[in-house]
């Protein structure tokens, strides 16, 4: 993760944005980090079908295999 001044942060903002990378980046003060930017939402959109065709379903999503009778009384 990069590091960088807050006063050179502010420079040069908008193109340090148009940048980011996925780690993102620590902005300091006087040497110590104040703030982490990091990029909204990469992380889980990398995610997004990243599993299709490779898992295999069994058996029935919508059912616990329990046998049970609604209309039973206590």
């Amino acid at each position: 993760m990069r590091e960088i001044g807050a006063a050179k942060f502010k420079e040069q903002c908008l193109a340090l944005l148009d940048h980011l990378d996925p780690d993102g980046l620590i902005i300091t003060k006087h040497g110590r980090p104040v703030a982490r930017v990091v990029p909204y939402g990469s992380d889980s959109a990398d995610l997004i079908g990243s599993l299709r065709h490779k898992m295999t379903i069994r058996g029935d999503l919508f059912t616990t295999g329990a046998m049970w009778d609604a209309d039973a009384q206590p």
